[in-house]
């Protein structure tokens, strides 16, 4: 590895900052850990260390991270860098709900050895429902991940250009907090459930509502291919929706209790729809497990995922409700 010497007199190895103390412990086993940081130079300086010290362990690393995050990462880490599996976060983490089953095929593709990741799935100029699910996600990942897998975990958190409450709940969702120790308020798996079990923000006013019973279901399809091409969506987009919509409202009528609602409505450049019934949905991983092609149970919700650009699904003894956002 290379030698050099960052501002401030810090002496870097293999241009990596080694006097940050680890992060992860091999004796632990999942550790779900956040750093919070200020700057580009500030997360480089914060994250680096991790990974080089994975790769000086011999364990595999993935990083899932922004494209200047990825290029200022690379460049400090030096050869190091060709160790590590880098995704793209912007496409990966578009819709939160895609990034466990990105972590779980990295995890299983390494059995019996110990891995480290990276994750930066909340970022400055997401909207508001992406920054929920990003937290929803955070939270789940100690449900998916839980005290049986060798996994560490790092993801950092930009505490200058996101809101408060986001910075505040990855106290809520992580179990340590680096250089701040451990999180006082971490909620854990219980956490997690009580988000999944959260109600969603009201629909708007302005929308479109039809309740639907098995025999509507043909009329429904047409009636979200109305809406989408009436905003102007490509047909590809078009077709993906009214597939999808058509899989949430199927499972409405065969697996629910028979009956659910639609409701759609436009905002700004994207179409929402979501569908809602009176069934409860008692796995918060729901969607984000990888399913079979052929595979009946958990069609819905993953096909879902796989063809919107964002996924909201909430369940509780009130119901179950999943919205469905695509872009015009």
């Amino acid at each position: 590895m290379c030698a050099a010497r960052r501002p401030g007199g810090r002496v870097v190895r293999g241009c990596v900052r080694v006097s940050t103390p680890s992060l992860g412990t091999s004796g632990s086993r999942f550790r779900h850990a956040a750093v919070f940081y200020r700057g580009l130079d500030d997360m480089v300086d914060r994250v680096a260390p991790f990974i080089a010290e994975g790769v000086a362990r011999r364990e595999p690393v993935m990083v899932a991270e922004l494209p200047d995050r990825v290029d200022a990462l690379t460049s400090v880490l030096g050869q190091d860098a060709s160790a590590v599996t880098f995704l793209p976060m912007a496409e990966v983490g578009r819709n939160p709900a895609r990034i466990i089953p990105a972590w779980r095929e990295f995890v299983d593709a390494h059995p019996g050895q110990r891995v480290r990741g990276v994750g930066e799935p909340a970022w400055a100029g997401r909207s508001r429902p992406e920054l929920a699910e990003c937290q929803l996600h955070e939270a789940l990942l100690n449900v998916a991940f839980d005290e049986t897998t060798d996994f560490d975990l790092l993801c950092p958190y930009d505490a200058a250009g996101l809101p408060g409450d986001v910075v505040a709940g990855a106290m809520r969702t992580h179990s340590d907090l680096g250089d701040f120790g451990r999180a006082e308020d971490y909620g854990g798996a219980g956490y997690a459930v009580a988000q999944f079990q959260r109600r969603l923000p009201d629909a708007p006013d302005e929308r479109v509502e039809i309740w639907f019973g098995v025999e509507d279901l043909a009329g429904l399809r047409s009636v979200v291919r109305r809406l989408a091409e009436g905003s102007r969506m490509a047909p590809g987009v078009t077709d993906d929706l009214v597939l999808t919509d058509h899989e949430l409202a199927t499972n409405s009528v065969i697996h629910g209790p028979g009956r659910g609602v639609l409701r759609g409505w436009q905002e700004a450049d994207t179409v929402v729809l979501e569908v809602s019934d009176l069934g409860v949905i008692t796995d918060p991983l729901v969607g984000r497990r990888t399913i079979s092609e052929w595979s009946d149970s958990g069609r819905g919700p993953w096909l879902a995922n796989q063809l919107c650009d964002l996924v909201q699904i909430r369940s509780s003894e009130l119901g179950t409700t999943v919205r469905l956002y695509a872009s015009v």
